[in-house]
């Protein structure tokens, strides 16, 4: 059984950063609307969910490192 480090060099690292983020099943509804569209004009609301949910993580991340200097 492969440990998870070689698991995890294995992967795309903007997936493994979108799990980081809580948002990858989000980024997935994006992808398969414009998949299925083939306009991501189509794809507004779902590209509005994933904007939302990205800035939650980022405007956390600035919350948790604030007092880091």
């Amino acid at each position: 059984m492969p440990s998870p480090t070689v698991h995890n060099q294995d992967q795309d690292p903007v997936e493994l950063m979108l799990k980081k983020t809580g948002c990858i099943e989000l980024h997935y509804k994006v992808q398969e609307c414009i998949a299925e569209t083939g306009d991501w004009r189509a794809c507004q609301d779902k590209v509005k969910e994933f904007r939302t949910c990205m800035q939650k993580y980022v405007d956390q991340q600035h919350k948790k490192y604030a007092d880091v200097k």
